[in-house]
């Protein structure tokens, strides 16, 4: 090991993954650890990869496009292509996320409104009770 590299523990420590996660990704083929033997060490590409793949699905980009922006690194283009595909991607996806927290934040008020028709409903019917007895 070099300080180039790391083991599949100094990436979960440093990435807060689990070992089983970047199995998983490897398996994804995205990312591309040196094997030895059963041991995996993760170059500095490998640790650039999986820190753009975690802040990818933090903002819910699927693994397939993940994938294919990754893979669009090499186009010769000094990333024009990827940094371009990357922006219009990043924009529908902050599209989708304001309609989500729009739709939600309708569904709060509504759930709201349910329960302060709730609490008139059930003080009244106390009141009646109470006068009742």
């Amino acid at each position: 090991m070099t300080d180039e590299t790391k083991t599949i523990r100094q990436m979960c420590d440093e990435f807060g993954v689990t070992p089983r996660t970047l199995r998983f990704y490897e398996a994804k083929e995205l990312l591309f650890p040196i094997r030895e033997g059963q041991k995996r060490l993760f170059t500095k590409r490998d640790q650039a990869r999986l820190k753009l793949i975690l802040r990818g699905k933090r903002f819910g980009f699927s693994l397939e496009e993940i994938r294919q922006l990754l893979n669009l690194y090499h186009m010769g283009d000094q990333q024009l292509t990827q940094l371009t595909r990357t922006y219009d991607i990043a924009c529908e996806r902050l599209a989708d996320m304001e309609r989500q927290r729009d739709e939600l934040n309708e569904a709060i008020d509504d759930l709201k409104e349910q329960l302060r028709w709730g609490d008139r409903v059930i003080a009244s019917m106390s009141a009646k009770q109470e006068a009742a007895e």
